[in-house]
């Protein structure tokens, strides 16, 4: 489906009313959407939660209780048939204290043994679609310091209630906390400075999605298991506007969770990955690689820090390796058809 465009005169006058109706009729909160509701609205849909988790020992723990009580051995049933963490790595104790906390550890390197794996977000997220047969899949950072299971009823919400959503994204204030300072808007940086020019330059019909880069998200396998997915950070950027291509911008929805508190990374590191969701756009906005052939754009990213003789150079490659959308993959379509048949 390829989404309408609005003129340069409608979008300066505000949201286009494409873009205005979206977010009026596909926007809600949290505690719209009750825990009976869903229990009765679920029926045969299988949910999984998915934590892609690297060195996350003192969040992740947590955030498994949270959800196993009030969501996986709640009275009556629970929403949640799966719980799994994807191990990315850790050199800490993240698996050991997930696995105690009572979810499904699983190493990366466990999945898909045929393809080497390689470190990133994206990789791990790509990989858990292979080790659980949900029709529904969640995602949630595992360095959450605010989570609560809103988070995942909010999101699983209109995926019930309407099958025409195939993907709803949390929306939420991100405020920075370093030490005693807390910046009320202040953790969206890259958001800010990168994402959202980029979406309402090049993909204006994504103009209303709140937090285009939010690491929590719902989304059906059928949709899944159809897009190519970038190793690293630049996942939620393609997925979102995968989805809007794929399936037009009615098929989004974005639920306000309130506030989410995480790890913050420095300007450094943010910079790498802005870098790699650049990478991703161009990806999309180039897919024949003109740009790239007759122009010369790079794939590393040089940063400068002050050392004891002058600046210190370090360069960082910039992945532009994408996992291929997981039903071309043999071993997925094998186990697929095998769940099919069964």
């Amino acid at each position: 489906m390829t989404p309408m465009v609005p003129s340069d005169r409608e979008l300066s006058r505000g949201l286009h009313p494409i873009v205005r109706d979206w977010f009026d009729r596909r926007t809600s909160v949290a505690q719209d959407w009750v825990l009976d509701d869903l229990l009765a609205l679920k029926g045969d849909t299988r949910i999984a939660v998915v934590l892609p988790a690297l060195d996350e020992e003192e969040t992740v723990g947590d955030i498994v209780r949270a959800m196993r009580a009030a969501l996986v051995d709640a009275p009556g049933g629970g929403l949640v048939d799966d719980l799994v963490v994807l191990d990315s790595g850790s050199t800490d104790r993240t698996a050991a204290v997930a696995a105690a906390a009572g979810a499904r550890v699983v190493h990366r390197d466990a999945v898909l043994p045929r393809i080497p794996a390689v470190l990133g977000k994206g990789e791990a997220m790509w990989r858990s679609l292979a080790v659980t047969d949900a029709d529904i899949v969640v995602f949630v950072d595992a360095d959450l310091r605010s989570f609560t299971p809103l988070y995942v009823t909010g999101m699983v919400g209109p995926l019930l209630a309407d099958p025409t959503v195939a993907l709803v994204k949390a929306m939420y204030e991100r405020p920075l906390v370093q030490g005693d300072s807390v910046v009320a808007a202040g953790g969206g940086r890259v958001t800010e400075v990168l994402a959202r020019p980029l979406l309402n330059l090049q993909w204006p019909m994504l103009a209303g999605i709140v937090q285009p880069l939010a690491g929590e998200y719902a989304a059906r396998r059928s949709l899944l298991e159809r897009v190519p997915f970038p190793v690293g950070y630049g996942v939620e950027f393609a997925i979102l506007v995968d989805t809007l291509e794929m399936l037009g911008l009615d098929a989004i929805a974005q639920v306000d969770l309130g506030v989410r508190l995480h790890r913050h990374h420095d300007e450094r590191r943010l910079g790498r990955m802005a870098a790699e969701i650049l990478q991703t756009a161009f990806d999309r906005l180039d897919p024949q690689g003109v740009m790239r052939r007759e122009h010369g754009i790079g794939s590393s990213l040089a940063q400068f820090e002050r050392g004891p003789e002058g600046f210190d150079v370090e360069v960082h490659d910039v992945s532009a390796l994408q996992r291929p959308p997981m039903v071309t993959i043999p071993e997925y379509q094998r186990a697929r058809l095998s769940r099919i048949v069964g």
